[in-house]
């Protein structure tokens, strides 16, 4: 639970900021909007992979996964950019989530972009497909509903293992 508002009840991952927080304007955790951000692109890049058959620019996407799951969301390249170029034109930071589901996202896209590499690179190719496929449909469904499927992997895994 972050400290500083209430918790959500589907997730429990999502606080909103309230007046008992005494630091309002600097929450505790990952801006929701972020990750949201970074899945647009992600979606975008994945989209071009399947449609030009780039290894190379899955390859690249596979490093966005990679620092996003070994350093966190905030450090990946899609969090600088929404950081530096988004985040100053929105309003104030409403809502805050745990980092942890978000980065354990980023390694399950990671685990689908090496596989779609292998599969660009070694062949088959079908499977170089679905990987990149199985990983833009993730992606979708958070940049388009905001709902994130590594994040739900990732509390379901929590509730198992407690």
């Amino acid at each position: 639970m972050i400290p500083g508002g209430p918790v959500a009840p589907r997730s429990g991952i999502i606080c909103s900021m309230n007046a008992t927080n005494p630091l309002n304007a600097a929450p505790a955790g990952l801006d929701v909007r972020g990750p949201r951000f970074g899945a647009v692109l992600t979606t975008v890049v994945l989209a071009a992979v399947l449609v030009t058959g780039s290894g190379r620019l899955l390859a690249a996407q596979a490093v966005v996964f990679a620092v996003g799951a070994a350093a966190g969301v905030r450090r990946s390249p899609y969090g600088w950019l929404f950081a530096t170029l988004v985040r100053p034109r929105l309003g104030p930071t409403v809502e805050t989530e745990d980092p942890a589901p978000p980065r354990f996202a980023q390694a399950v896209g990671l685990a689908f972009a090496i596989i779609g590499l292998i599969g660009y690179f070694a062949g088959p190719l079908w499977l170089a497909m679905a990987a990149t496929g199985c990983a833009l449909a993730a992606a979708f469904l958070n940049a388009a509903f905001g709902y994130c499927l590594g994040c739900e992997m990732y509390l379901l895994f929590r509730r198992a293992t407690r």
